[in-house]
């Protein structure tokens, strides 16, 4: 009709509302709350599919009830926010699905791994599509973010691919790109989460430059950059635990022995070789020359993964054991294999040990201005050197168990014995701290004094050695001297606890009062609502509570009036024989009454 004005497609674009989708946030609370706190992929993807489920329903986007009919989303089908919503879990399903298989124990086969391809293409279809949709009907942040997710994807599956590194490396640029930008504006809480995301990215895009050849970084450096957690690494270290599995592998095939106190024994099991190899790199950055600026966090996850890789190498040992038959020759060199690898695992033992006492001695002598942090009881200290004494006493018998020793094992075996009296001194000094604390200045005194006397022995057998330990002559002389102060601070302690008992008992019985402990005792709870005082005594006491009286007192208790009838006897009732039932007689009864 004419006059009619038909809006055009462009007002009509305009006019259309712009949905706007936090992806970043969503994601990352659903990824969190949902299985990838702990890396288990397999719950997420099912929280993937039961979310699916749950939007085609209440959009009513089924896709037929008996037979499949495919329903595709397109511009003119979005409608609401939820469709967008459908095409990023349909994402997160097939990356999710691909990270599962990536996870397994021993790696993907080469079936798993083109399955693994073909799931991450369809995450980066979705994504794609999903990027595509939120340009046109989400508003520029929306937009943004999307673009960086499928350009995270698509990065991505070229990593996997090991194939086009310079489209993995243009990917996660583009990506990290777009997140500096995002982490500029909004929420403080988006902005952590995109900064959060950029440190994620960085990894793989420096593996990406090595890879392309940009970079001069080695090899090893690579397990530097990997410091950061989440979701998004998982790729990379899957991909540089590989890369340095191979690397392991060449390395360990010119590694035909183990060295160990002078003798050698050979390694014939790859597997084998490859745990030994890996121990060892990790006890060189232990070593190292940058070992004293570890934090102690990282320490201690270093020596699990030294620990995991010899009990690797030893279970491969016990195997080749169980296998040789009755080979006499083969079945010896095992045995020392193994004998060699069990000290090298005790060593590290003592030394894992050797951190977790010092920060527990930093804890100790910290003073207590921060009521939140835990403070180390010297009890703990004491049961940390138990183990160390426990540590050294197998591995000195593990090492002296043979009846021919030669220079290098009489000389180990001597200086594990000089730790092990080292520790008992160390534990006497806490032990005696322990008893200082409970007030018990007797037993204290005479524990710091044989604590010292231990020390000072240990010193005067490190001194008569050549090459003896710097660190634990140090530590012994500082050991002697605090055994020394402490022991004369526990004698004067003790005697002037002891002057000062006769004048606290006559303080004590001079101000005691029958009265007033009468006073005391009756003041339960119940009967002191008004005045602010504990009932149940000052903390660090061993008063008794005066919450109620138990058991409690009798209490009188009303009885019912006593009723005394004296006017029965003095009444006359009037005669009701009238009104009683006479009894009718037969014959017999009348003639014998």
């Amino acid at each position: 009709m004419a006059g009619v004005n038909e809006a055009s497609p462009m007002e009509i674009e305009q006019n259309s509302p712009k949905f706007s989708v936090n992806v970043l946030q969503l994601l990352k609370s659903a990824q969190m709350q949902h299985g990838l706190r702990h890396r288990d992929y397999t719950r997420y993807r099912r929280y993937c599919t039961a979310r699916l489920r749950r939007l085609y329903k209440s959009l009513k986007f089924t896709h037929g009830r008996g037979k499949y009919v495919k329903k595709a989303i397109m511009e003119s089908t979005v409608t609401e926010v939820r469709f967008l919503h459908i095409l990023l879990y349909m994402a997160e399903r097939a990356w999710s699905h691909a990270m599962e298989k990536r996870q397994l124990p021993n790696g993907p086969n080469s079936r798993q791994r083109i399955y693994l391809l073909g799931r991450l293409r369809k995450a980066v279809k979705w994504a794609t599509l999903f990027a595509q949709l939120c340009a046109t009907k989400g508003d520029s942040r929306t937009s943004l973010e999307a673009e960086a997710y499928a350009s995270y994807m698509k990065g991505t599956l070229f990593f996997e691919q090991d194939q086009n590194w310079k489209s993995a490396l243009m990917n996660f640029r583009k990506a990290r790109d777009v997140y500096l930008e995002l982490g500029k504006y909004g929420t403080i809480e988006n902005q952590i989460l995109c900064r959060e995301r950029v440190e994620e990215l960085e990894p793989s895009i420096r593996y990406c430059l090595h890879k392309v050849g940009e970079s001069d970084l080695q090899t090893s450096e690579l397990l530097d950059i990997g410091e950061v957690e989440g979701p998004a690494l998982d790729l990379f270290k899957a991909k540089l635990e590989a890369v340095l599995a191979d690397a392991r592998s060449q390395q360990a095939a010119s590694m035909a022995e183990f060295n160990w106190l002078g003798h050698r024994f050979p390694i014939n099991s790859a597997k084998t070789r490859v745990s030994i190899l890996k121990a060892q790199e990790l006890e060189k950055d232990l070593h190292g020359p940058a070992a004293d600026s570890l934090p102690a966090e990282k320490k201690l996850s270093m020596f699990d993964k030294i620990f995991s890789a010899y009990h690797e190498a030893r279970a491969c040992i016990r195997s080749d054991l169980a296998a040789a038959g009755n080979a006499d020759n083969v079945k010896v060199d095992l045995n020392g294999l193994d004998k060699a690898v069990s000290v090298a695992l005790g060593q590290r033992t003592i030394e894992r040990n050797q951190v977790l006492i010092h920060i527990a001695k930093s804890k100790f002598t910290k003073q207590r201005d921060d009521k939140s942090e835990k403070i180390t009881k010297p009890e703990e200290l004491v049961r940390l050197y138990d183990l160390q004494i426990q540590n050294t006493t197998d591995l000195y018998d593990l090492v002296s168990s043979q009846r021919n020793m030669n220079a290098e094992e009489d000389l180990f075996a001597k200086e594990y014995e000089l730790k092990g009296q080292a520790f008992r001194a160390e534990r006497c000094f806490y032990l005696a701290k322990s008893y200082s604390s409970a007030g018990k200045r007797a037993e204290a005194y005479a524990l710091f004094c044989h604590a010292r006397s231990l020390a000072d022995d240990v010193l005067k057998k490190l001194q008569m050695i050549s090459n003896s330990d710097q660190a634990l002559i140090k530590d012994m002389k500082i050991l002697s001297d605090n055994c020394r102060s402490n022991s004369c601070i526990e004698h004067a302690t003790g005697i002037m606890e002891e002057e000062k008992i006769p004048e606290k008992l006559s303080k004590g019985v001079s101000t005691l009062s029958l009265k007033e402990s009468a006073k005391k005792e009756e003041k339960y709870l119940l009967e002191n609502l008004d005045s602010y005082e504990s009932a149940v005594g000052e903390p660090g006491t061993k008063s008794v509570p005066c919450i109620e009286r138990f058991p409690p007192p009798f209490q009188a208790v009303p009885c019912n009036p006593i009723v005394l009838d004296i006017a029965y006897s003095s009444i006359e009732f009037p005669s009701l024989e009238h009104r009683m039932k006479k009894d009718k007689k037969g014959i017999f009864s009348r003639l014998w009454g």
